[in-house]
């Protein structure tokens, strides 16, 4: 009784409403009327993400090949230091960017900036495949990054399509559609890299892809991406073009009464300070951090993982080719999308975001220590060995990485969410460009001391990566993170 008659005077406060012709307003309509899972809305958003995240998974089963083969450099330790930059020239391009490209998706609509970012990409990705000078390569790289603004506004985007008690599903599948890259781009690049090698009947060696033995997977990706841009034109647009207060934005993302009162506290604990200047959002800036770190760590671990699988025993590698890199990173990729479907939501509902994250940083820091002693095995149980070790890791990260999502936009009001995201992505790109190439420095010099005392070789880098990991667990603690008030009994 008491239930019902505090439900009425709120849903009467929050009674809608809609202005014609204003895109926003005809995507709040949609949801107040169809109150479940919008599946439709989340693939378009699922093949936007492969759109920026094809290129970087589809490069690192053949980029220790790649350097090679641009006569860089002909020693391992070399070639680790050199494959590190061009990793680092996709970031650091996105890094400078990102932020920019929020605020623009916050000035004049998330449609725009998602078209013109896949645009770009089409072109870039597809003249990094034609390189054929290490400076090029690094060039095509870096500018596919400085012009693709799409995460920061697909993230928002993502959250605006559907209902405030779908919003964790939604970023969830955000994170899934990287799970997806990952199982894709890799087999890309492992099975379509140098075809004049792999498949002489089909592609000659003097042939455009026997000159340019890397142009065949970007240009695979390229015209996957040019269908994408093509399905925008059915993207409808969720930014409102009429004046409204921050009353009426709530009013039209809270229409659920089951949630509205916890969405009413988020929008509380954002002050007007904060509403001015994302910057002394605290909330927000310390998830960011902490999805910073774990992006980096993740970025480091993929680019050690690709140049160690691949280098020879007598290196402390395993002596893989780029199609068994491919297969370890598409099985992972794999494995993240039964978990993200199927575990993940069920365990953060439990746990909450932060108490998920803490258990899978832990466990991360232990399986760390599992992979120099995998060398040592020998065929098919070092392969399997991998697998197992490269899905837990996967697992991991993706879990940190979702949680993290969701306390950074529900930290922020819509007005704010791309710009929001945008910062997150500038920030973390700018520690995944510092990564491979700090990876790759360290991969080098850990391959000149196989035989020393202390952390042998390869044991080194899983041992850095344990601690930046460590890193990440501390900061999951109070003071150093800072949660929305429905998030504070995590």
């Amino acid at each position: 009784m008491a239930g019902g008659e505090a439900a009425a005077p709120l849903l009467e406060w929050q009674a809608a409403v809609y202005h014609e012709g204003c895109p926003g307003c005809g995507v709040e309509r949609r949801k107040a009327l169809n109150p479940g899972i919008p599946y439709k809305q989340f693939f378009h958003i699922w093949i936007i993400i492969l759109v920026s995240c094809l290129p970087i998974s589809s490069l690192f089963p053949f980029l220790y090949f790649m350097i090679q083969d641009l006569h860089i450099a002909g020693t391992v330790e070399d070639v680790g230091f050199y494959a590190g930059f061009v990793g680092a020239s996709y970031m650091l391009g996105r890094a400078l960017t990102s932020t920019a490209w929020g605020v623009v998706a916050d000035r004049i609509g998330r449609k725009p900036v998602i078209v013109f970012g896949i645009f770009s990409t089409i072109l870039f990705n597809t003249l990094f495949g034609l390189s054929v000078h290490y400076w090029m390569a690094i060039s095509t790289r870096f500018l596919v990054g400085l012009l693709n603004g799409l995460i920061g506004p697909i993230s928002a985007y993502a959250v605006e399509v559907c209902r405030p008690e779908h919003h964790a599903t939604a970023l969830s599948h955000v994170t899934m559609a990287w799970a997806i890259g990952l199982i894709i781009g890799p087999t890309i690049g492992g099975y379509l890299a140098q075809p004049a090698e792999k498949y002489p009947k089909l592609f000659p060696v003097d042939s455009l892809f026997g000159r340019f033995p890397y142009f065949l997977p970007c240009l695979c990706i390229s015209i996957f991406c040019f269908v994408v841009l093509i399905s925008c034109i059915w993207l409808p647009e969720t930014m409102h073009n009429h004046k409204t207060n921050g009353k009426g934005h709530r009013v039209s993302e809270s229409l659920s009464p089951h949630f509205s009162n916890s969405d009413e506290l988020v929008e509380h604990t954002i002050t007007s300070a904060t509403k001015t200047n994302i910057l002394k959002n605290w909330p927000l800036m310390s998830s960011i951090i902490l999805y910073c770190v774990v992006c980096f760590d993740d970025m480091a671990y993929t680019e050690v993982f690709s140049l160690w699988a691949e280098s020879d025993k007598m290196h402390g590698g395993l002596s893989f080719s780029s199609e068994d890199v491919g297969q370890v990173l598409a099985i992972s990729g794999a494995s993240i999308l039964v978990y993200q479907t199927f575990l993940y939501p069920r365990v953060v509902r439990v746990l909450g975001p932060i108490n998920t994250s803490r258990a899978a940083v832990s466990l991360s820091m232990v399986l760390m220590f599992t992979y120099a002693p995998i060398t040592h095995l020998s065929r098919p149980w070092s392969s399997i060995a991998v697998n197992i070790a490269s899905v837990l890791k996967c697992n991991f990260v993706i879990t940190i990485a979702t949680s993290c999502l969701i306390l950074q936009n529900k930290s922020v009001t819509q007005d704010q969410r791309a710009t929001a995201n945008g910062l997150a992505t500038t920030l973390m790109s700018l520690f995944k460009a510092f990564a491979p190439a700090g990876a790759g420095v360290v991969f080098s010099w850990a391959q000149k001391r196989q035989h020393a005392f202390f952390f042998p070789g390869d044991q080194l880098i899983f041992f850095l990566l344990a601690i930046v990991e460590l890193v990440g667990f501390i900061w999951t603690f109070k003071p150093f993170l800072a949660v929305p008030e429905p998030f504070s009994s995590d």
